[in-house]
């Protein structure tokens, strides 16, 4: 007898058809996804491995196919106080019948605070850290300035702002950081992910707070 796949972690045809998913939506707008396939395991490992000791709220942006999901909740994050925000229709329903308990939202990371306001996930203190699975390399830095601009106004002043990129430096301008008043370091790089991304943490410069904005749905 054969025994079933660990919970949470898809058995090899599931993966497959995850696969196939990830790189359907990628044909149909490959600026909006940023990678031909979805990120490793390796990468998911090094994106944790950055949150602070003991979480407590955590948002994901750009959930995609879940591997970054997976890799919270066994890190220890509990699925109420994990909040993963996908754009794409497609990955978005492939999400919620993945994590059934986590709070799956259809959603756009510039409009953060309006979206966690709508959940009821907001509270005093903020949220301890995001882990960011979008493309922000190939944004422009207009919407970069959007994007990071909403995280940090529902991060908790010591809250961080993780992402990966496939570049060989901050996929932020150091003028755009300086405007914001954000800090950066490399947290690590996950050679064997395909191709190799290095892993960034963002955080307030300590004298500076960056004003919540309220953004607009479109």
């Amino acid at each position: 007898m054969i025994d079933p796949p660990l919970r949470g972690h898809p058995a090899k045809a599931d993966r497959s058809a995850i696969h196939w998913t990830f790189f359907r939506q990628w044909l149909k707008n490959p600026l909006a996804i940023a990678a031909l396939s979805p990120s490793s395991r390796r990468l998911a490992r090094e994106m944790v491995k950055q949150l602070p000791e003991h979480p407590g709220r955590v948002i994901e942006l750009g959930g995609g196919t879940g591997v970054f999901t997976r890799a919270l909740l066994e890190r220890g994050v509990h699925p109420n106080n994990l909040l993963v925000v996908e754009l794409n229709e497609e990955l978005h329903r492939l999400l919620q019948q993945q994590f059934p308990e986590v709070h799956v939202v259809r959603g756009d990371a510039r409009e953060l605070q309006a979206i966690i306001e709508g959940e009821g996930f907001a509270e005093a203190g903020g949220v301890d850290a995001i882990l960011s699975g979008l493309g922000l390399l190939s944004m422009s830095r207009g919407t970069q300035r959007r994007i990071l601009t909403a995280a940090f106004s529902v991060l908790g002043p010591n809250g961080r702002f993780i992402q990966f990129t496939y570049g060989p430096a901050s996929p932020v301008s150091r003028d755009l950081l300086t405007e914001l008043g954000i800090s950066v370091h490399r947290g690590g790089v996950a050679w064997r992910n395909v191709p190799p991304a290095a892993v960034y943490v963002f955080t307030r410069n300590r004298s500076t707070s960056i004003r919540a904005v309220r953004t607009h749905k479109r």
